[in-house]
C-alpha cells in the first residue's frame, strides 16, 4: 500500500471562539477508491447489518467448535 497524502483544513469563527478543523485524505491511484467503494458497499445500509451478523454467527460457531475440540481432549479420559 502506498502512503495517503492528506491536507488539514482549519477555519476560526471569532464571532463564537469555536474552530474547525477537517482532515481530507486524498488518494492517487483507483485501486483505493475501488476498495473504498466496495467496503462502502459491504459495511454500510441492509447489507451491512446482514454482514455483520453472518460474521458473528460464524465467529461464534468457530469458538464454539475451538471449545468443543479442546474440551474433547483436556477431559478425555485415558
Amino acid at each position: 500500500m502506498q502512503p495517503q497524502e492528506s491536507t488539514v483544513q482549519y477555519s476560526r469563527w471569532k464571532e463564537s471562539g469555536q474552530d474547525e478543523v477537517s482532515v481530507v485524505a486524498v488518494s492517487n491511484n483507483e485501486a483505493a477508491s475501488c476498495s473504498e467503494r466496495v467496503c462502502r458497499k459491504l459495511c454500510t445500509g441492509k447489507l451491512g447489518i446482514t454482514m455483520e451478523v453472518v460474521g458473528g454467527v460464524a465467529l461464534f460457531w468457530a469458538v464454539f467448535i475451538l471449545g468443543y475440540v479442546t474440551g474433547y481432549y483436556v477431559h478425555k479420559c485415558k
